[in-house]
């Protein structure tokens, strides 16, 4: 499948390998835009709607080879060979599943807050019914989904990262097919150790990569090194975008 893409880079940019963004579940390429901003002064950058989200091909099967085969057609669609790739929670999942499916082909990779674990509870349901209310009830305007949405979820952060994917009444993610395959998505399959530079950003008060997770992920990842961000939740990158900023530079020499 070929996906939605955004190219982007500076005249300042190398023509080293190519940084390749992968968003979460519920998000779009914009969501790593605060990397990307300062990211594309040193690399050429593609950022990347996963499937059943954004503006990229809806499809009934969600799993991570799936997800991973993707960005690979992506890339050979546009020439892509080697490259460097970063991802947050489920684009995180799928940036660490690149690296079966094609280990020569990816120079370095980081992941934000997420564990290549399988997570045994279920965080989205809220959001679930948040997102299925607001269809049932054919409202078309954001403020009138926003109010409903309160109804059911207390962040309002969440809501409002919720609605940037929310266009003249229709959902941006494929809401039945995310329910549907919500298993595979907080799965994971253990794969065979990757022998290659990886970095593991957490946000200190996220249990996604909690330290009950160190042994899975040395596993697959040996020289995996891990940076905690101080005072940050899950979504450590928009938190505390400096830092995650500082740690991503320092891993890829730029």
């Amino acid at each position: 499948m070929n996906l939605n893409v955004r190219l982007q880079s500076e005249q300042s940019a190398t023509n080293d390998l190519p940084l390749v963004l992968i968003h979460g579940l519920f998000g779009s390429l914009d969501n790593l835009g605060v990397l990307a901003r300062e990211l594309k002064q040193y690399r050429h950058l593609i950022q990347i709607d996963v499937r059943n989200h954004g503006l990229s091909p809806r499809a009934p099967d969600m799993d991570y080879a799936l997800m991973a085969q993707d960005v690979l057609d992506t890339l050979d669609g546009l020439g892509v060979e080697r490259f460097n790739v970063i991802g947050h929670s489920m684009g995180g999942k799928i940036a660490m599943a690149l690296t079966a499916q094609a280990p020569d082909r990816i120079a370095g990779l980081v992941v934000i807050d997420i564990a290549p674990v399988a997570y045994p509870t279920r965080h989205h349901d809220d959001i679930f019914a948040a997102l299925q209310a607001v269809s049932d009830a054919g409202l078309t305007s954001r403020s009138d989904a926003a109010a409903l949405m309160r109804q059911t979820l207390p962040e309002e952060g969440v809501i409002q990262f919720l609605l940037k994917s929310f266009h003249e009444g229709d959902w941006r993610f494929n809401v039945p097919v995310l329910w549907q395959c919500y298993a595979q998505i907080i799965g994971w399959q253990p794969q065979a150790p990757w022998p290659h530079p990886a970095l593991f950003i957490r946000g200190e008060r996220s249990h996604y990569l909690a330290d009950e997770y160190r042994d899975a992920l040395l596993a697959q990842f040996p020289q995996a090194r891990a940076h905690v961000v101080t005072g940050a939740g899950h979504w450590v990158h928009a938190e505390k975008p400096d830092a995650v900023l500082r740690a991503i530079r320092r891993f890829f020499a730029l």
